[in-house]
């Protein structure tokens, strides 16, 4: 039986450059950064998403309350440490016997597709790769898989550095998966990269299969 492989969303930061918490910024209609996120992630077979809170994580837990999509949430006390602190907070929610590997995206990268995820999975089962990232050329994007093998080194890693030199190392080419998806690389930091998303998103029109599903409160 495959092992499990949990979804894990990075929200804990004070999201400075935008001025305010991206999780709860609007995206399509009936959708935030963060509802879109888990929603992908359910639609994609990921039957348990973690989402890592930190500044003004009561609010954005009851904001996502509201959408009725089922995730459960963990407060990092030490956000400010950086997005490994969270990292390592969500882990310890999720390493638990079962689980087999992690995906793991931060919030401001809301946009990749199912197909994506499902796609990366694939990659992990078919190869075991300790690292699994979708790739389009020298552009690395997310979700990240991480395999169980690597959590210890994460939570070892140096906070100052960050994931990033774990990942690095770990890194193959049979982990490297190029993917047609620039939702996987768009990374939505300022309030001049949100409006125009926001803006391209409304010229392309969004698909049908992009719009969330109703769904009833769990």
């Amino acid at each position: 039986m495959a092992g499990m492989i949990p979804g894990l969303v990075l929200a804990a930061g004070r999201s400075s450059r935008m001025g305010r918490a991206k999780a709860m910024l609007p995206l399509d209609v009936g959708d935030t950064f963060l509802t879109r996120i888990v929603r992908t992630f359910l639609e994609a077979g990921v039957d348990d998403v973690i989402v890592v809170v930190g500044h003004e994580g009561q609010m954005i837990a009851r904001s996502f309350a509201e959408s009725g999509w089922p995730a459960r949430f963990v407060l990092n006390h030490e956000y400010d440490r950086g997005q490994l602190s969270s990292l390592v907070a969500g882990l310890g929610l999720v390493d638990r016997p079962g689980v087999q590997a992690v995906l793991m995206t931060p919030v401001d990268v809301p946009l990749f597709s199912a197909a994506t995820v499902r796609a990366v999975v694939a990659r992990y089962r078919e190869t075991g790769a300790a690292i699994v990232r979708p790739t389009s050329g020298a552009r690395h994007g997310h979700p990240l898989l991480i395999d169980r093998a690597l959590f210890d080194e994460l939570r070892a890693a140096d906070p100052e550095l960050g994931p990033k030199p774990v990942v690095r190392a770990h890194a193959t080419a049979l982990g490297d998966l190029p993917i047609a998806d620039e939702g996987a690389f768009l990374d939505i930091d300022t309030v001049e990269e949100y409006e125009r998303a926001i803006n391209d998103r409304r010229n392309a029109g969004a698909d049908d299969a992009d719009r969330p599903q109703s769904r009833e409160p769990v």
